[in-house]
């Protein structure tokens, strides 16, 4: 892979020191996943994969081609068995869990497979790296953890876990199992062990279904009107690489001092600038240069929970890990809908990608 000046970058990026580091990402096959792979490659990581096949056409994977620069590995998290195989056959250092079923609506039609995954997934994780050559697991939950009574204030780490419907209260589960494994089984151990809950997260790559980025330009691309369905609902919106280098900079410090660092932690966007879902739709449209929206709602929205705010506050993070968001709402935006346009005209993806995240660093750089 051509990095261009990010070999400059990476001496300049020591503190996260991933070069020749065996790094597990789970679910690195999904949109997420995709992008942490590709920032784990250009920073020198031998990145091990393990997840099931895209579930989505187009996916990020596919355009990407990171298959090639990496180990990966098709399989279920819900299989113990192979889990464990892995981690004793690779021996990774670090590893970030976030294989998932991600998606509050398909856990009204899958809360089995929704629990399963979510709940029973991170706990495989977190039972095959007993004894194991890990050093840092981080595992991915949901700014959607916290029980919302829609008090209109951030949440904080220590706040109550909760969930209305079937995926936010199986990630409020993974966090409890986080914390029964970690108390349990490695309060005396080497291992730092912490959960992460990020905000909105947005970015090229996604193509989930009902979702309300993929939704836009799937709309705009088909000539079709956006429908949105909670236009004054607020929620953290926040770029992609965000939380995945919070996530890696957190992973050093558990590395470093795993009793301090082992808890639960927010990595959200700044609480100055908030934007509703409606705001968000009129600045992708206005980006895109057409394209129009409404608002709607039927009878089957209705039976499902959604909240009017949510918001994390990420003072934890600022403070000790001296991490904080880089772009605003709107760069975030941009970024994004620049991402899509790219695709459109049909342009290399994963150089563009590549560029994305060459331009993050420079930007970090710049604010730390």
């Amino acid at each position: 892979m051509c990095l261009g000046k990010l070999g400059n970058m990476k001496k300049q990026y020591s503190v996260n020191n991933f070069k020749n580091k065996t790094v597990l990402v789970t679910g690195h096959t999904g949109f997420i996943g995709t992008w942490m792979s590709l920032c784990l490659d250009m920073l020198g990581a031998n990145v091990i994969g393990f997840s099931q096949k895209p579930n989505t056409e187009p996916s990020m994977f596919n355009l990407t081609d990171i298959k090639k620069n990496i180990t990966h590995i098709i399989g279920d998290i819900t299989n113990f068995d192979k889990l464990k195989q892995i981690i004793k056959t690779h021996k990774p250092e670090f590893i970030f869990h976030l294989a998932a079923q991600s998606i509050v609506r398909t856990s009204y039609d899958h809360p089995l497979k929704t629990f399963q995954t979510n709940v029973m997934g991170t706990a495989n994780i977190l039972e095959s790296i007993k004894n194991s050559s890990v050093k840092s697991c981080i595992i991915m939950t949901s700014d959607k953890c916290y029980e919302n009574k829609d008090f209109g204030r951030p949440f904080k780490e220590n706040d109550p876990m909760g969930g209305s419907d079937p995926y936010s209260a199986s990630k409020g589960a993974a966090e409890l199992v986080t914390s029964a494994y970690r108390d349990s089984f490695f309060r005396n151990n080497k291992i730092g062990i912490a959960s992460v809950r990020s905000g909105n997260v947005i970015g090229g790559g996604d193509w989930a279904v009902d979702r309300l980025i993929p939704d836009c330009f799937r709309s705009l691309n088909d000539n079709k009107k956006i429908i949105i369905r909670n236009p004054d609902a607020i929620r953290p919106w926040q770029f992609v690489l965000e939380p995945i280098f919070g996530m890696f900079s957190l992973s050093l410090h558990l590395r470093k001092n795993p009793t301090l660092f082992s808890e639960p932690w927010n990595f959200g966007p700044s609480l100055h600038k908030k934007l509703t879902v409606e705001q968000v739709v009129k600045k992708i449209i206005e980006q895109w240069g057409q394209g129009n929206y409404e608002i709607h709602s039927n009878k089957k929205d209705k039976s499902y929970h959604e909240s009017k705010i949510l918001m994390l506050n990420s003072t934890k993070a600022n403070n000790l890990l001296q991490w904080k968001s880089i772009y605003t709402n709107t760069e975030s935006l941009f970024e994004t809908i620049e991402w899509y346009k790219q695709y459109n005209d049909k342009n290399n993806m994963k150089d563009f990608t590549i560029k994305q995240i060459q331009k993050y660093i420079v930007n970090m750089m710049k604010a730390n």
